[in-house]
């Protein structure tokens, strides 16, 4: 009886070993992916009101940790029994993205009308307020779904060959650390202004090192943010194009020679563009027959 406890917990043992040395390697396939995630996500948790952040980013955490739910179970199935259905759907997901990419650019060199009008945000009633912060979560729930997909993935292709329950472990602590990991990391940086100010107002000492960090921490989260904002659109790009040419044959050896980074963000503009101008005519020809 006691032989076969111990013998159990020496399986156990050989199992956590052989978890952590392929997490490592999974970790370390799907870390590119897990920048852009952050730069993403950071980019569309910020832009609320100061007592509405926390609240709000707790809401996107909680619709990724429901994306990975719902997306663990499908991979798994679909990686053993149709495996070409992964690759369909990440196509899609890379569309999407790309278009989201090329959206943001469009708007900046092109600034819409309706954007100028609207009020600031401590304007808005609060209605509008709600309506606002629902959107922007839908969105950032939306694009987190399709992050995931792609890091759960790499993540499975990682791990491909090794028994199930192995795969299940590995790929489940990838999906928990990108939630986890990079949520907590997104909290800290659109926090960052009123951890300055308490900063500020620790003391009563005028000009004190601590005065000095908190000033630097509230100057800068606009900076960061903004910063956040080019890096996050620069990484739907990236990532769309790195899902279109690791995905598709002929794209692949196209760009064969190309420098991988050049490649997927060239790749992310042209399929982007060419997406959003699909839409936009899309919406002027349908648009007269809706009205």
């Amino acid at each position: 009886m006691a032989s076969g406890f111990f013998a159990l917990l020496d399986d156990i043992a050989t199992l956590m070993d052989d978890v952590s040395v392929m997490a490592k390697v999974a970790g370390k396939k799907t870390a590119g992916i897990l920048g852009d995630d952050l730069a993403v996500n950071a980019e569309k948790a910020s832009g609320f009101m100061s007592d509405r952040e926390i609240p709000v980013l707790w809401k996107i955490t909680k619709g990724s940790l429901l994306n990975k739910i719902i997306i663990l179970p499908i991979a798994f199935l679909l990686s053993a029994f149709v495996p070409i259905a992964i690759t369909v759907i990440l196509i899609i997901g890379g569309l999407y993205l790309a278009y989201e990419g090329a959206e943001k650019i469009y708007e900046f060199f092109v600034p819409h009308a309706h954007h100028e009008e609207k009020p600031a945000l401590q304007d808005r009633s609060e209605e509008e307020l709600l309506a606002y912060e629902k959107e922007k979560v839908k969105s950032a729930i939306l694009t987190d779904f399709i992050l995931s997909v792609e890091i759960i993935i790499i993540a499975l292709g990682a791990v491909t060959g090794e028994e199930l329950v192995n795969q299940i472990i590995v790929v489940s602590i990838i999906a928990l650390v990108a939630t986890v990991g990079v949520y907590g990391i997104v909290a800290l940086i659109v926090r960052m202004d009123e951890f300055g100010a308490k900063l500020i107002n620790l003391n009563e000492e005028d000009d004190s090192f601590s005065d000095k960090v908190g000033i630097f921490l509230v100057n800068a989260l606009p900076k960061v943010i903004k910063g956040l904002s080019i890096i996050g659109t620069i990484a739907l790009l990236l990532v769309s194009g790195g899902i279109f040419r690791h995905n598709l044959h002929f794209v692949h050896d196209l760009f064969h020679s190309w420098p991988g980074m050049l490649a997927d963000l060239l790749l992310g503009l042209v399929v982007g563009f060419v997406v959003l101008l699909l839409i936009m005519g899309g919406k002027k020809i349908f648009k007269p027959a809706s009205a």
